[in-house]
C-alpha cells in the first residue's frame, strides 16, 4: 500500500506507525529494504533508517544474505503477553482446584514450535520431584501434554512431530507411537506412561478456544508408585472436567468431549 493511500496520522506518531509497519512486513516474510519499501509504501530511505532503529533495539535482526526477520525483543514480549492473557488467569483457580482433589503436580502447558512449553505448574503435595519449570521447554512427542496438544493433528502432521522429536523417542518406533497417538485423538485425552521420565506418570487434555482450536493443555503427574493404571483411569474424567471448565471459560463451551464417567 502506497503512503498516499494510508490515512491521515498525527506529524507525531507517524514514525511510530511506519515502525510498526515495518514490522508487521517482516512478520509477513518481507526480508528486505526493497521489499518493505514495495509493501509499506515507506521510502526506501526511511525504511532502512526505521529498520536499523528497531535492530539496535531488538525489535529485529539483519542477518547478511538473508535479511531482516523479528527479533529477541518481540519473543520477549510475546512471552510477556502470553503471560498476561485470559488462559492464565482463567485457569489458575480451575488448577488450584484440581491439584487440591488429586495431590499432584499440575501443569498447563502450550505447543511453541513443536516444543511444549510450560506456561504454569502447581507442585503436588507428594514427595515427588517432576523436572520441569514454568517458561521451560520438553518434546511434545514424549510429554503427556504434548501428545494431548497434539491430538487434533493430522498422521502427516504427527510423523513430522515424531521425527522431529526422534532424539528423545528411544526405541519407541513410529508404529507403536502413532497407535497411542490414534487411540489419545478417539478419547480426547493422552497419557504419559514413562516416555518423559520412567518414574512419572501423566494424565493430559487439551483446552480450547472459542474456534474450537487447542490452545492448551493441562495435567497431573505423578510417580508411578501413586500413578498405577487404575488411578490413571480414575484421573481422566477428573481432568477432562477441569480442561472442560478452562475451555468454557475461554469461550470453548460447544466444542465439549464426552466425559467417560469415573470408574468405582
Amino acid at each position: 500500500m502506497a503512503e498516499s493511500d494510508k490515512s491521515p496520522r498525527p506529524i507525531a506518531s507517524q514514525t511510530l506507525f511506519r515502525g510498526l509497519d515495518i514490522i508487521d512486513a517482516v512478520a509477513d516474510g518481507v526480508v528486505t529494504v526493497a521489499a518493505i519499501s514495495a509493501r509499506t509504501g515507506i521510502s526506501p530511505s526511511t525504511t532502512h533508517r526505521l529498520a536499523s532503529a528497531l535492530v539496535q533495539i531488538r525489535y529485529l535482526k539483519f542477518e547478511p544474505r538473508k535479511g531482516y526477520s523479528l527479533g529477541s525483543k518481540l519473543i520477549e514480549l510475546g512471552f510477556q503477553a502470553y503471560e498476561d492473557s485470559d488462559l492464565l488467569s482463567v485457569a489458575r483457580p480451575i488448577l488450584e482446584i484440581l491439584s487440591e482433589q488429586t495431590l499432584d503436580t499440575v501443569h498447563l502447558a502450550a505447543l511453541e514450535e513443536g516444543e511444549v512449553i510450560y506456561l504454569d505448574k502447581l507442585p503436588g503435595q507428594r514427595s515427588v520431584r517432576v523436572s520441569s519449570r514454568v517458561g521451560g521447554r520438553k518434546p511434545a512427542a514424549t510429554t503427556g501434554v504434548g501428545k494431548a496438544l497434539l491430538i487434533d493433528g493430522t498422521e502427516e502432521q504427527w510423523k513430522a512431530q515424531y521425527q522431529f522429536d526422534r532424539a528423545y523417542v528411544g526405541q519407541q518406533s513410529w508404529t507403536a507411537w502413532l497407535k497411542l497417538m490414534r487411540s489419545y485423538a478417539k478419547s480426547g485425552y493422552a497419557f504419559d506412561l514413562g516416555e518423559d521420565e520412567p518414574v512419572v506418570r501423566c494424565v493430559a487434555v487439551p483446552v480450547r478456544d472459542v474456534s474450537g482450536k487447542i490452545v492448551a493443555a493441562i495435567s497431573v503427574s505423578s510417580a508411578v508408585e501413586y500413578m498405577d493404571p487404575a488411578r490413571m483411569q480414575t484421573l481422566v474424567p477428573v481432568v477432562m472436567r477441569a480442561a472442560q471448565r478452562i475451555s468454557d471459560e475461554l469461550g470453548g463451551g460447544r466444542h465439549r468431549t464426552a466425559v467417560p464417567e469415573r470408574r468405582r
